[in-house]
């Protein structure tokens, strides 16, 4: 998709600070970073929601744990944990459509539904 922004990334139309890749999968730090490791995992190829992803087959689905690996491991965060989260839809806040897997960690993280709980 032309005027997708994470499109834009993954084919170097707009720079970002990649941390891992390989074919089909890029991974690049949040320029509005939510802990101190934020990184975003998208599929180098234009799929909107998760389920795309996973209804199509994909080879981006092995990527995506591969890079997750990888990148937890390279930023230490295997012994501290981590949050891996998925925005689908707008009840769920996905401001990109283009299925993106952020990748949070480096401090204590909290519950993960708290902001919810106090509605």
């Amino acid at each position: 998709m032309a005027e997708c922004v994470f499109c834009k990334i993954a084919d170097g139309r707009i720079p970002a600070q990649t941390v891992w890749q390989d074919e089909h999968v890029l991974a690049f730090r949040d320029i509005r970073p939510l802990a101190p490791v934020h990184v975003l995992f998208i599929p180098k190829r234009h799929l909107e929601t998760f389920a795309d992803l996973a209804g199509s087959g994909e080879p981006a689905l092995a990527s995506l744990a591969r890079g997750i690996r990888e990148v937890v491991a390279a930023e230490g965060l295997s012994r501290t944990g981590y949050r891996i989260l998925s925005n689908n839809g707008p009840d769920a806040g996905q401001e990109v459509l283009h299925v993106h897997l952020h990748l949070l960690g480096g401090r204590d993280l909290g519950p993960m539904l708290l902001a919810a709980r106090e509605r």
